[in-house]
């Protein structure tokens, strides 16, 4: 059964500058939230299986919504990460079993490749909840400068039989970013962490 989507909500947080310092090119952040009912509130269910292809189904549609609002390619992706908050009536597995099991194939396909582990987090709240959704690079964990999160708040959201998922993609990491690391020109690649 396909997702119930009360709302979409996309927004783009641009950084021109910092610490009086221009960002050239600006960092971008995408965020892209779907509100949708749970098929599972107010009872245990033991096999959460039409939660995990909600998941699947909206790992493409909200990596596929923060590329397009960056303007980008999917190769010029550069980290993304995912969260959920679960209304009262819900609990912490549901939320789990949306983001882990298949959301991750359809957000990489979204941003080309995504070789590394998409970071996650998830909590239960009511109506206005915020939650920060960690970043990381899509293709090298270790690289530090995408080290980062984006805050995901819908007003009106979660209610108790609801679960707001969400979805961060940049194009870039912070901005006039300086700790050192594994730097992007230096990527390989090949097992998601260097």
């Amino acid at each position: 059964m396909p997702a119930r989507i009360r709302k979409l909500i996309v927004q783009v947080d641009e950084t021109r500058l910092e610490m009086g310092r221009a960002v050239e090119p600006a960092t971008r952040k995408a965020l892209a939230m779907a509100v949708i009912d749970n098929p599972c509130a107010g009872r245990y269910v033991e096999n959460l299986d039409e939660l995990v292809a909600i998941g699947e189904e909206l790992g493409g549609l909200l990596g596929a919504k923060c590329v397009q609002a960056l303007g980008i390619e999917p190769g010029q992706a550069q980290s993304y990460g995912k969260a959920a908050i679960v209304g009262e009536a819900g609990e912490l597995e549901h939320a789990a079993a949306i983001l882990h099991p298949k959301l991750g194939a359809p957000l990489r396909k979204a941003v080309q490749k995504g070789a590394a582990l998409v970071p996650s987090a998830k909590k239960r709240g009511g109506l206005g909840t915020a939650i920060d959704v960690p970043l990381g690079h899509k293709d090298a964990a270790f690289v530090r400068s995408h080290f980062d999160a984006m805050e995901a708040r819908v007003s009106d959201a979660p209610r108790a039989n609801e679960i707001v998922v969400a979805v961060a993609v940049t194009d870039s990491g912070r901005p006039l970013a300086r700790v050192g690391g594994l730097q992007v020109h230096e990527i390989k690649g090949e097992d998601g962490l260097r």
